[in-house]
């Protein structure tokens, strides 16, 4: 049996989704702009669909919310600028701002649980996006050396390490085939 649905509570929280998720359009446009280097390009289209991902998810929050007899919010989320621009500084920041929707939509979550399947639908969908966003940029990290705290990476596989084994590994062969020769003479 369903549940009644906190009203305002959840309209409440739509509004905050909104409010983070024009942030987003703000901050992915920012990023967009800043990030140099030689993968400048892909990075800058992955930063672009994210804005407009962002956009189209404060749309739909907001279309949700009217439907619940909300007002939309004309504010949003703070902005922190950090004034770093390296690739790995922008991936991080990206990483925490998916981190905190994703929060963001786990509460929603555990409001609307049982009390509406289509808003329950809502959040489990986009909590999947942004767990999906969340690894793509877990992985594009990678490519710029960064290990989180949290476990999430695995260390990096030195090949330079493996080379060095062969080659120690290859001197002992060869090593063991002189002497067996030396022996033979």
């Amino acid at each position: 049996m369903m549940k009644a649905l906190d009203v305002k509570k959840t309209q409440k929280l739509l509004n905050r989704i909104m409010e983070f998720e024009l942030a987003g359009v703000v901050r992915y446009t920012h990023y967009s702009l800043m990030v140099a280097g030689p993968n400048r390009i892909p990075i800058v289209q992955f930063m672009k669909q994210q804005a407009t991902e962002s956009l189209l998810h404060a749309s739909t929050a907001g279309e949700i919310l009217v439907g619940l007899g909300g007002h939309p919010t004309l504010q949003i989320a703070e902005i922190p600028e950090s004034y770093k621009h390296s690739v790995k500084d922008i991936l991080e920041e990206s990483l925490a701002h998916e981190r905190t929707a994703l929060d963001i939509y786990k509460t929603l979550l555990e409001v609307v649980e049982d009390r509406s399947v289509y808003l329950e639908e809502f959040a489990r969908t986009q909590i999947a996006q942004e767990e999906m966003h969340g690894l793509e940029v877990r992985k594009m990290l990678r490519d710029v050396g960064v290990m989180h705290a949290h476990g999430e990476f695995p260390p990096a596989h030195d090949h330079d390490e493996d080379e060095e084994d062969d080659d120690k590994s290859s001197k002992k062969k060869k090593d063991k085939k002189k002497k067996k020769k030396d022996k033979s003479e």
